[in-house]
């Protein structure tokens, strides 16, 4: 018998699903588990994922939507879960490695599974040379901001900012520009994701710019290396 552990979002819906999973079959805790059950939306996956991550035993998460949007998640249903579970198709997830190298020179690594964003601080624009595998690919982007997404994080905030929505199998990274001013009708590119990215921020000091690997942000930043 495969031992599982459930984790559930704390909003009433989840955890409604959660108290009805637990009447109907057994769980284990999460350190004992050898799969994992996750109730929520694509923000609580996330969460889930970055756990395991952080505790350095990732196992494999089947997620059921009792949130919005569930981009990451299976449909929520009680019935028959091992067998949903032994016949789902596997996705494999590659974090991003965002290292950021501050003005100051400090340097902070983190882990991204959705995208790693820099965005201005101030009402100043954002002037950022951007290169790919070495190589300078853009020497100056004006703009509100710029991203690198995974598949996962397609539908997220690249979405948002009018980036391509990547299947979940693909091997791709989307680079989406946020607010582009300068040049106009850049609208971004799809990379491979085993590409190098670095983002080399232009006037630092007098335009800075943060960085976030997911919800961890890094405040005025002179190079990211993702």
């Amino acid at each position: 018998m495969i031992a599982r552990a459930l984790v559930a979002s704390p909003t009433p819906p989840a955890q409604i699903a959660a108290d009805e999973l637990r009447a109907a079959y057994e769980w284990v805790p999460l350190d004992q588990a050898e799969q994992v059950v996750a109730l929520g939306g694509d923000g609580f996956m996330l969460q889930t994922l970055h756990r395991m991550l952080e505790e350095g035993s990732p196992k494999p998460v089947f997620g059921m939507n009792r949130g919005t949007v569930g981009f990451l998640m299976n449909d929520w249903r009680v019935e028959n879960l091992p067998d949903r579970i032994a016949t789902a198709k596997a996705i494999r997830v590659a974090p991003l490695q965002m290292r950021a190298t501050t003005v100051a020179g400090d340097q902070f690594t983190y882990a991204a599974i959705n995208e790693v964003s820099l965005l201005r601080e101030t009402r100043q624009t954002a002037k950022i040379e951007i290169s790919v595998n070495g190589r300078v690919a853009l020497p100056e982007l004006a703009c509100d901001g710029v991203l690198v997404a995974t598949p996962a994080g397609s539908t997220a905030y690249n979405l948002s900012a009018r980036g391509p929505i990547l299947p979940l199998q693909a091997k791709m990274l989307a680079l989406t520009p946020i607010s582009p001013f300068r040049p106009r009708r850049w609208s971004g590119a799809i990379l491979q994701d085993d590409t190098a990215v670095c983002f080399t921020i232009l006037e630092a000091k007098n335009r800075p710019v943060s960085a976030v690997a997911d919800q961890i942000e890094v405040r005025d930043v002179a190079k990211v290396e993702i």
